[in-house]
């Protein structure tokens, strides 16, 4: 064996191993699309969607099914999307992790795994989802969506044992469910779910969920409703605790009136999903136990389960092995955009939009809330790959050692080492260049979504939507009294 020749040819791909594993985000893959759907250039994003590669991998299935659900609606083909937000649906329902993807999560990194969504995100299809049943006459369809709100919820509860420091429930959806129960004229499915969403909000202490403060108008509807359904104790209970006069909920349904409309607008666009870099050192107490600095320049301690990724023994490593390494996570920074109250004038009359969901805060700290299961994965993806070092530098020595024609035993065993050697620091360049974090998400969601609840007018009220300088006049038909839904995306 020419161990020169093998060392050159070695170098050379060790020179290129960081351009052929070139660091890319989700967002640099896809950046053509979303800068098409910010211009709304709804059509030439379909286009550029379609065939977009990347999203079109299987294991990238339910981003696809997101995005096209979401574009679809933007382009008000409500059937269409829906059929892609069932696909979504279904592919939530059906796919686990399996040994595969986590294979390809500790030899690679995990933006190989099979994309199976961020928390919020079903929460989010059920909103569009809702909508578009409605908009296309279909409020009993719209209605069974409201019902998979407390599926979802219930599933997220299961999940994480009802813990109050994880995101197991979604309030403004919650909310948003107590609203198409009332479009339908179920006034005692929308006081419980308007109960449901005071008690989400409340649950802290503080009023507030994620970033949210309960909206005004929920603490209105909450009492509406048990006044309708002569719960006057519950009625009662609640102005007291919100420090409001029963009689100023009543809702404008009068002989004069034809219902009234809740208009959700969508600002902005959500948080990027990004890398961030820790670097992790074995503290004195052990191999199992690790540490990192914050961003506050605290020591965070990290303890490592060996127990827990059966493909790892601590009698495989060596302490030698963890003094300083680099591991990769990610985390959400927030897309630059305005922020400027959104209004509507209707019939000569103007009324303030309230948020009713923030994705930035809702994204950024439902991932802070899971950092510690990042590293001590990244951990242990770590950990494969230097076990894989270890084994491919040892079987690199042995052929070389074997096919060596020397009979020198020394320049065999000086041979084997230069080639055990270049072929472990290969694989190392390998590992360091294919270590990323995962940075995919739905992200063409809002940043904010904001409500407001005005009283129509029997025939055409003419609504002009304000926010961030953007105006847009809509039509809206009233002949019952019933409430009604309208949603629009601003997008800066």
């Amino acid at each position: 064996m020419n161990i020169k020749n093998f060392c050159n040819r070695a170098l050379v791909a060790c020179l290129l191993m960081p351009f052929l594993f070139a660091c890319s985000t989700y967002k640099t893959k896809l950046s053509s699309y979303y800068g098409q759907v910010r211009d709304a250039n709804y059509a030439k994003a379909l286009n550029v969607l379609d065939k977009n590669k990347f999203i079109q991998q299987k294991r990238n299935a339910l981003l696809y099914n997101l995005e096209k659900g979401k574009l679809l609606h933007l382009m008000q083909q409500y059937d269409s999307s829906n059929f892609y937000f069932n696909q979504a649906d279904q592919f939530i329902e059906t796919n686990k992790r399996t040994a595969v993807d986590l294979a390809k999560a500790n030899l690679l990194n995990p933006m190989m795994q099979t994309y199976l969504g961020e928390d919020f995100e079903p929460f989010m299809m059920h909103y569009y989802k809702a909508l578009n049943y409605y908009y296309l006459g279909k409020i009993e369809d719209a209605v069974v969506e409201a019902r998979r709100i407390t599926l979802t919820t219930n599933q997220q509860a299961d999940k994480f044992k009802n813990k109050a420091t994880r995101y197991s429930k979604d309030a403004f959806l919650l909310n948003m469910q107590g609203m198409i129960y009332e479009a339908n004229g179920d006034i005692n499915n929308a006081f419980i779910a308007y109960r449901n969403a005071v008690e989400v909000y409340t649950q802290g202490g503080n009023n507030s969920y994620y970033g949210v403060e309960i909206p005004f108008q929920l603490k209105k509807d909450v009492i509406h409703t048990a006044l309708v359904l002569g719960f006057t104790d519950e009625a009662t209970r609640y102005a007291t605790q919100f420090g409001i006069d029963e009689k100023s909920t009543s809702h404008a349904l009068n002989d004069s009136s034809a219902g009234e409309l809740v208009v959700f607008i969508e600002q902005g666009w959500g948080p990027e999903k990004k890398e961030q870099n820790f670097f992790l050192a074995k503290d004195g107490s052990g191999l199992s136990m690790f540490y990192y600095i914050d961003e506050d320049g605290h020591s965070v301690q990290v303890p490592f389960d060996f127990g827990y990724y059966r493909t790892i023994r601590s009698e495989d490593v060596s302490a030698g092995d963890f003094r300083t390494f680099r591991i990769a996570i990610p985390y959400y920074s927030p897309i630059t955009m305005n922020s400027s109250k959104a209004t509507i004038k209707i019939n000569d009359s103007s009324f303030n939009a309230e948020t009713a969901e923030d994705i930035n805060s809702l994204a950024i700290n439902i991932l802070k809330e899971r950092r510690l299961k990042e590293i001590t994965d990244a951990i242990a993806r770590y950990i494969v790959k230097k076990l894989a070092e270890k084994g491919i530098e040892a079987g690199a020595k042995s052929i070389a050692n074997n096919n060596s024609k020397d009979k020198n035993e020394e320049n065999k065993k000086r041979d084997s080492e230069v080639a055990g050697a270049v072929a472990g620091l290969l694989v190392n360049i390998i590992n360091s260049a294919t270590e990323k974090a995962d940075t995919r998400n739905w992200q063409s969601l809002p940043a904010v979504i904001n409500y407001v609840r005005v009283p129509l007018k029997k025939g055409n009220n003419t609504l002009v939507l304000s926010s961030n300088g953007i105006q847009r006049k809509v039509t809206i038909t009233a002949s019952s009294n019933k409430l009604q839904l309208y949603n629009w995306c601003v997008g800066q």
